[in-house]
C-alpha cells in the first residue's frame, strides 16, 4: 500500500502546479502578443527581420538599419499571408523605420508604460524570422536614462535585457509576462548589446514619420574632421582637440554665421567637440531653429560667434 502523500510530496506537487500555471501564463502572453509581430524581408541578402504592427491599417514599425531597399519589401503576416510594403519614413538617429503594408484589420500592440519597471523583472522577446513566432525569456538587466545617440536621436528611458538574440531579434517586440508591449528590440544602436526602444520613443518618432516622412533635427551645415591642437594653442583653447572645418554648406547656418574653411570648432554652447558624433549628438530635435554659441579657433585666435541652427 502506498498510503497518503507525505508533506514534502504535497509541497512538490503544489510547486509543480504553480510552475505549470506560470508556464501556461507565459505561453498565453506569447500567443496573444505574437499576433502583432510580423516578418520583414527588406534586405538584398541575408536573413529576414521582424516588425511590430503599429496600427490596424498596415503601419509597421521596425529597425531602420534592417531595411536596405525602398521597394520590393514583403511582410509576412501572422496568418501566413505575404503582402507588399513600402517605406513611409526613416529615422537613422533612433534606428526606427515605418512601413506601410498592403493589409487591413491587423492587430496593434497593447503598450504598457515604463513606470514601475525594475531590474530583475521578467520579459519575453518575440521575433518572427519565418512563419512562426519565436520567444526568449530573460530579465531586465538595466534601465537606462534618456540619452542621445551619436546620430542625434533622442531615446527615452530604454531597457537593457539579457534575452537571447534569436533570429529576427532586431525589430521584434519585447513584452512583459502579461503580454503587454514594452518596446522594440534593437541590436544596432549599442554594439554588442540588445536594448528595447520604449513606447514613448516609438510614439514620438512614428507619429513624425507618418506625418512628415522624417524627424526634424538641428543642423549646422559643415563637414569637419577631428584635429589635435599644438600645445600652446591647446592651452589657449582649453582642450587638446577640435573639429577642423573642411566643407561649409552654401547658404547654411554655418556660412550665414561666418564660419570659414579651416576654422577649428571647439565647443557648442559650452560642450566640447572632439568628433562629429559629439556635434551630431548636440543637434537634437529641440535645437532646430534655436540660437547657439559656437566657439572656434581662427588663425590662432579663439573666437565665439552666435549661430542660428537650421532644421532638417
Amino acid at each position: 500500500m502506498f498510503g497518503p502523500p507525505r508533506p514534502a510530496t504535497l509541497r512538490f506537487m503544489s510547486n509543480a502546479n504553480e510552475i505549470q500555471q506560470f508556464s501556461d501564463a507565459l505561453a498565453a502572453a506569447v500567443e496573444g502578443a505574437s499576433a502583432s509581430v510580423v516578418r520583414i524581408e527588406g534586405r538584398h541578402r541575408g536573413p529576414s527581420s521582424s516588425g511590430i504592427v503599429w496600427s490596424a491599417d498596415g503601419a509597421i514599425v521596425t529597425a531602420d538599419h534592417k531595411i536596405e531597399r525602398e521597394e520590393g519589401i514583403e511582410v509576412g503576416l501572422p496568418d501566413g499571408r505575404k503582402v507588399p510594403a513600402r517605406v513611409v519614413g526613416r529615422d537613422p538617429g533612433t534606428d526606427i523605420a515605418v512601413l506601410r503594408a498592403e493589409a487591413a484589420d491587423l492587430k496593434p500592440v497593447g503598450w504598457a508604460g515604463a513606470e514601475g519597471l525594475k531590474v530583475g523583472h521578467l520579459v519575453l522577446a518575440l521575433s518572427r524570422p519565418g512563419q512562426t513566432v519565436r520567444a526568449s525569456l530573460g530579465v531586465i538587466s538595466a534601465v537606462g536614462d534618456e540619452w542621445q545617440t551619436r546620430s542625434g536621436g533622442k531615446i527615452d528611458r530604454y531597457l537593457v535585457t539579457d534575452v537571447a538574440h534569436q533570429r529576427g531579434f532586431t525589430g521584434g517586440l519585447l513584452i512583459d509576462v502579461s503580454g503587454r508591449g514594452l518596446g522594440l528590440n534593437d541590436a544596432g544602436l549599442q554594439r554588442g548589446q540588445g536594448i528595447a526602444l520604449p513606447a514613448a520613443t516609438l510614439e514620438r518618432v512614428v507619429e513624425s514619420l507618418l506625418a512628415h516622412g522624417g524627424v526634424r533635427r538641428g543642423y549646422l551645415g559643415v563637414g569637419a574632421h577631428p584635429v589635435r591642437l599644438p600645445g600652446p594653442i591647446a592651452e589657449q583653447a582649453g582642450h587638446p582637440v577640435g573639429l577642423i572645418v573642411i566643407a561649409v554648406q552654401p547658404g547654411g547656418p554655418a556660412e550665414q554665421s561666418g564660419v570659414l574653411l579651416g576654422d577649428v570648432l571647439l565647443s557648442l554652447d559650452g560642450h566640447q567637440l572632439g568628433d562629429m558624433g559629439e556635434l551630431q549628438a548636440l543637434l537634437g530635435e529641440e535645437r532646430a531653429g534655436k540660437e547657439a554659441a559656437l566657439r572656434l579657433l581662427r588663425a590662432g585666435e579663439v573666437r565665439e560667434i552666435q549661430v542660428t541652427l537650421g532644421s532638417k
